[in-house]
């Protein structure tokens, strides 16, 4: 696939000096995860919060297309292509709205999976930019994925490797309102000196900025169009200021996300069954897409243990180099159900993909 540096870099630079005004993920603790989401209170209404003219605007049917940030590391390959068969076990089943996907690989060649995964390969950012922060290449991935792909749908879902389809998704945005993911360690509220940086008073109270990541979202094109640019420019300058890099950590390209939509005044609908994450969520109920960012660590009894080795666990960071092994031993019993439903799709998904141990 043929690459144009030139026109490439000038973009860069431009996207750089007009974005100059504008002002994921980070391993906590499951402990720290607990405490915060109880804070939120939330009820058995998925909607969490949707203001008034939110609730006007009208829902869509309309698709998204699925658009897929990836690296070229084995530990990159093996999640997104069990994510990958996911969406084709789920894209067409009732209730879905799903469109085309798209892998949009940001290490600038080809790779294996070409031929396996729809991909549109981009350059990653300048050497040395990310200062060894690979996600903070994930917005400039989508300015150019959006610059110079043709994308039929109306509507992005802007995911990540480690996400499945548990249920059929359908388009969660209203017109101009994306449907986002509220997460409980993303707090502009309680860092409002640090988010004063990059928006202004001038631009609206902090609650303007939503508790979100840039992931899962389901946004109309245009408007990610919009944001991606300051999206990108906002995490370098997150990244290049010492105590918001302390602060925000691996979250620090979440928080720009979130600063950037606000910067445009774009708010989100913020449905917490958009997505699980095991363990912390017990059932996936109704909910649409498992993370499996946490570790599931317990002992033979299903009773959960925080020990460095568990009797049993499931951990995708155990795979860094290389896909996890078929048939992975289900948990034991008193497990939660999200975690036994996690470890069968992926052994589910392993059975059947060609060539599973290739890297």
């Amino acid at each position: 696939m043929a690459r144009k540096h030139f026109s490439l870099s000038t973009l860069f630079l431009v996207l750089l000096a007009v974005e100059s005004f504008f002002a994921t993920y980070n391993l906590l603790t499951l402990a720290v995860h607990y405490k915060v989401g109880n804070s939120l209170g939330l009820s058995n209404d998925p909607i969490v919060e949707m203001h008034n003219n939110m609730k006007q605007a009208r829902g869509t049917n309309a698709l998204f297309h699925v658009g897929l940030t990836a690296i070229d590391t084995p530990y990159s390959k093996w999640q997104c292509r069990i994510m990958y068969y996911w969406y084709k076990r789920t894209k067409d089943k009732v209730g879905s709205d799903m469109g085309k996907f798209t892998r949009i690989l940001h290490s600038g060649e080809p790779d294996n999976l070409m031929d396996e995964i729809p991909t549109f390969v981009v350059d990653p950012l300048p050497s040395g930019l990310d200062r060894g922060y690979i996600v903070l290449n994930r917005p400039w991935a989508f300015v150019q994925w959006l610059e110079r792909a043709t994308i039929e749908e109306e509507y992005i879902l802007m995911a990540e490797p480690d996400h499945i389809f548990v249920n059929p998704l359908p388009n969660l945005a209203r017109g101009e309102f994306p449907a986002g993911f509220p997460f409980s360690y993303i707090e502009p509220a309680d860092n409002e000196k640090i988010i004063r940086k990059y928006f202004p008073k001038e631009n609206g109270p902090v609650t303007n900025v939503d508790p979100i990541g840039n992931s899962p979202v389901i946004i109309r094109k245009d408007l990610l169009k919009k944001i991606a640019p300051s999206w990108m420019n906002v995490s370098l300058r997150m990244k290049d200021d010492p105590e918001t890099d302390k602060s925000f950590g691996w979250v620090l390209e979440m928080y720009a996300y979130a600063v950037a939509s606000a910067l445009h005044g774009v708010r989100h609908i913020l449905r917490k069954d958009f997505m699980l994450q095991p363990p912390v969520d017990l059932e996936t109920g109704k909910s649409f897409i498992i993370h499996y960012t946490y570790g599931c660590n317990y002992n033979m009894k299903g009773e959960p243990t925080y020990e460095k080795i568990a009797e049993w666990r499931f951990n995708k960071r155990l795979h860094l180099r290389g896909p996890p092994p078929r048939n992975l031993p289900l948990p034991p019993p008193g497990v939660p159900e999200s975690v036994v439903t996690l470890v069968k799709m992926v052994n589910e998904a392993i059975a059947n993909i060609p060539n599973w141990d290739t890297e």
